[in-house]
């Protein structure tokens, strides 16, 4: 029982039980696999628009690019996905990405969700899970 109190106690203390639980309704809030894939088409077309963002995903494959966003996100989110695709670093290594690309990919992303409903809250959880990606997104200092 002691054991039992103090594992608690340190999931507890670490966040990992919070995180659970938030991720559990995170993935919810976006409306679970179906609201990710509304969002993440919305967000392919804007970034396709955006003069800014374009020429990073010209040659990309969108479907694929599509798909693998849902994954992460829904992975992350705390849903039922897995995401198979490359790790960030490997993924943008040779891409030559600034910060002021990361930056706009994040803004155009905003968009997206605010085009979608999705409550300033919800959108700033999944931004603050999506944040550490920059250190290895960011390929150009």
């Amino acid at each position: 029982m002691k054991k039992l109190i103090l594992a608690i106690a340190l999931l507890s203390a670490t966040g990992a039980w919070s995180q659970t639980a938030s991720a559990d309704s995170l993935y919810a809030a976006f409306g679970e696999k179906a609201g990710l894939v509304r969002l993440m088409d919305d967000f392919v077309q804007r970034l396709e628009a955006d003069g800014r963002t374009a020429p990073h995903f010209k040659d990309a494959n969108k479907q694929r690019l599509k798909e693998q966003l849902v994954d992460q996100v829904c992975q992350l989110s705390g849903g039922p996905c897995v995401y198979r695709g490359a790790d960030m670093k490997t993924a943008h290594a040779n891409l030559d990405i600034r910060k002021s690309d990361f930056n706009a990919l994040v803004e155009v992303l905003q968009q997206s969700m605010d085009a979608q409903g999705i409550p300033f809250r919800v959108q700033n959880q999944l931004l603050a899970k999506l944040a550490p990606m920059h250190r290895d997104t960011i390929t150009v200092r």
